[in-house]
């Protein structure tokens, strides 16, 4: 990833998006800068990009759970258009880590908290999300770390 915010690429792939009448592109960046603007206006506040990262997490989430529904639902034609977008969204996220070093990671954290039972997996998390903010799927953490722990 460049050193230019996030935010400042995202509008720049905009322009870029409409210049090439990219109708999917476009449609996609609207809503993540959309997304972006809603937070930074409920909470008063410029987003960093930690901050852009959490929304873009948020829109994979509801990406991938939208294709599992729509799957099931048979409708393949949403599917696609949320598939697009999943494939849009991701690529403004930072490669992901690698399950050893997720998996160290979680070691790491568990012992630098002195966490031993599941009522500090709090703890555990608090220390890992921005270390792993944009760079790992947090429920696949949660998992090892309640493995870890359990």
């Amino acid at each position: 990833m460049s050193n230019i915010a996030l935010k400042t690429r995202i509008n720049e792939d905009v322009k870029t998006a409409m210049r090439n009448k990219d109708k999917v592109l476009l449609g996609t960046l609207r809503l993540i800068t959309a997304a972006i603007k809603q937070r930074e206006v409920d909470e008063r506040i410029e987003l960093d990009d930690t901050q852009v990262l959490v929304v873009l997490e948020k829109m994979v989430k509801q990406r991938k759970d939208s294709i599992t529904q729509y799957t099931k639902a048979g409708r393949d034609d949403l599917r696609e258009v949320e598939e697009a977008e999943l494939v849009i969204i991701t690529g403004y996220l930072p490669a992901q880590l690698p399950e050893a070093e997720i998996e160290a990671l979680v070691v790491e954290a568990v012992a630098a908290t002195g966490a031993s039972a599941m009522k500090d997996m709090g703890k555990v998390m608090g220390m890992l999300k921005p270390k792993l903010a944009g760079r790992a799927d947090m429920s696949v953490v949660s998992g090892k770390i309640k493995a870890k722990l359990s």
